[in-house]
């Protein structure tokens, strides 16, 4: 893919203006290639320079290389090797690439908007040279990074790997694509001391502040890139759920950390309920860690009891959450407003705080990990699990992976094999009994591309909460039979084009239901032909 400039008339300016569009790369004139160069052999060479690299962040840094040399080859590699290229582009080495990022910065990938933009964010925002063709951006402060904490803009390469999956995984067009940091400082003196960080040296302001910026910026945004479907990523956790309800109606938007990640658990979990010998009604959930990620998993958990006729106040009672200081109740000392839905209504024990001695009390068939606690289930924990059920649920979901709560070898040595598990990031498979075991990810990536490229096609004023759990059906939906065959949690990643095609087709049926579309010819469609009507708008390098 080639970059050229194209003459355009701007009517508000009154001038002639540039911009820059993407165009599919021209073979090279005789002379200028190998006289035997096949895109075949490209890719087979460029996989061989990739696994030559030996460590991961090297591996990251030699990807982005290809990324910015050829865009096309970049792409044809993710597609062709996608459970390989998956876990350097994103989770777990992105986490590394976030760390070093001020120290390995070579050229920018987005959009940079600093506090110090007040006032001409739309501005900032207009000087993007793909504007006119930007679909989908995702969005970051930086403030909370996987669980390595207030990274300020050394969060952008989360924001560039999120949009390099909505390409590969739901070929969205890398030019209508746009990652966007906003430098609002850092809580993490780290950084402040670091003469290379690249961000401002300044800590965070109050939230009166903190609010007038964002506000600004969503109008801007709104203004600069009206066909533009937003998703927040990484915000600390009061900004990220009081942003998502400030701003959801604003303009199309959603925040992958709460509605992503808890749409991926209820499909998992969805999936995993198949294989588990209790009726739906009877399983009780415990979430270990309640930041926003996990008080957003637990709302999405609603559906889980609910889509079978449970009325909303008793599913609340099945799901239980532990943060920091133990067991959530109402009266217990330091819980945070938007813990309290899920706060115990009627505990009245002492303050507990031990997490094997909270799954005595609760006896619940399913553990969730969103804690970034490493080791947080120990022997003691899993073994009190395997009392409660014949097949304990475990899904440690922390990232990266030197976070997770528990390895797959740890669930099912400690579960005598029983378990049934789902991590946040990748683990190899294990043999027991002579069988080998495959282990579930929990990746967002099965969802949000499907999800965004559904609310894009569709043309969704909004994106809404019945969206997202069309989303989770939709990805719990596409299981193969092999698939089910060996007890898989999550379909194998290598599909995940065909997944992504039919979770956008049950999102663009969840936005006509709720009417927030605004594509009104897809409803003519039968669902066969939507499907193929999705498959088709995909882009393929």
């Amino acid at each position: 893919m080639s970059i050229v400039l194209t003459p355009y008339w701007s009517p508000d300016e009154g001038i002639q203006k540039l911009k820059m569009e993407a165009r599919a790369k021209a073979p090279a004139v005789p002379g200028l290639a190998p006289p035997v160069f096949s895109m075949r052999a490209q890719i087979d060479r460029t996989l061989l320079q990739l696994r030559s690299r030996t460590s991961p962040i090297e591996k990251y840094t030699f990807l982005a290389q290809v990324k910015q040399a050829d865009v096309e080859t970049f792409y044809k590699l993710c597609l062709a090797y996608m459970p390989e290229i998956t876990p350097i582009i994103y989770t777990p080495t992105v986490g590394d690439a976030c760390l070093q990022y001020s120290k390995n910065y070579r050229h920018s990938e987005g959009l940079f908007i600093s506090l110090k933009d007040k006032g001409r964010i739309g501005n900032i925002l207009r000087n993007w040279p793909l504007a006119n063709e930007a679909r989908i951006s995702v969005v970051t402060d930086g403030s909370r990074i996987l669980g390595l904490g207030d990274l300020g803009v050394n969060g952008m390469p989360i924001a560039v790997g999120k949009l390099s999956l909505y390409v590969a995984g739901a070929g969205i067009r890398p030019s209508s694509t746009l990652p966007i940091t906003l430098d609002l400082g850092t809580n993490n003196s780290s950084n402040l001391s670091d003469p290379l960080y690249l961000g401002l040296r300044q800590r965070r302001p109050p939230d009166a502040e903190y609010n007038a910026f964002m506000d600004e910026f969503i109008t801007e945004m709104k203004r600069a890139y009206p066909k533009v479907l937003v998703q927040f990523e990484d915000f600390s956790t009061d900004h990220a759920f009081s942003y998502l309800e400030r701003f959801r109606n604003s303009l199309p938007l959603f925040n992958d950390d709460i509605q992503g990640t808890g749409a991926v658990v209820l499909a998992g979990l969805l999936s995993a309920a198949r294989l588990v010998p209790v009726p739906r009604n009877e399983h009780r959930i415990l979430l270990f860690g309640a930041g926003s990620a996990s008080v957003g998993v637990a709302k999405q958990l609603m559906s889980f009891f609910t889509i079978t006729g449970m009325s909303e106040e008793a599913a609340r009672s099945q799901i239980w959450l532990v943060d920091s200081k133990g067991l959530v109740y109402v009266g217990r000392e330091e819980v945070a407003d938007y813990k309290m839905y899920f706060a115990r209504r009627h505990y009245t024990g002492l303050p507990m705080k031990d997490l094997t001695e909270i799954v005595k009390y609760v006896k619940p068939t399913v553990l969730l990990g969103l804690s970034t606690i490493a080791g947080a289930f120990t022997s003691e924990v899993i073994h009190e699990m395997s009392q409660n059920t014949p097949r304990p649920i475990i899904f440690p979901l922390s990232n990266p992976v030197h976070l997770s709560e528990c390895t797959f070898t740890e669930a099912l040595t400690y579960s005598n094999g029983t378990a049934i598990f789902a991590s946040g990031s990748p683990f190899g498979s294990e043999i027991i009994g002579g069988v080998r075991r495959e282990p579930g990810q929990g990746n967002n990536m099965y969802i949000f591309p499907g999800l965004g490229l559904g609310a894009i096609l569709c043309r969704a004023k909004s994106v809404t909460d019945s969206m997202v759990q069309a989303s989770a059906l939709g990805l719990a939906g596409s299981l193969s039979w092999d698939e089910r065959a060996l007890e898989l949690v999550y379909p194998r990643i290598g599909r995940i084009r065909e997944i992504s095609a039919h979770i956008a087709v049950k999102v663009i049926r969840a936005a006509q239901k709720a009417g927030v579309d605004n594509s009104t010819d897809l409803k003519r469609m039968s669902d066969t032909l939507l499907l193929e009507f999705v498959k088709g708008k995909m882009w393929n390098p």
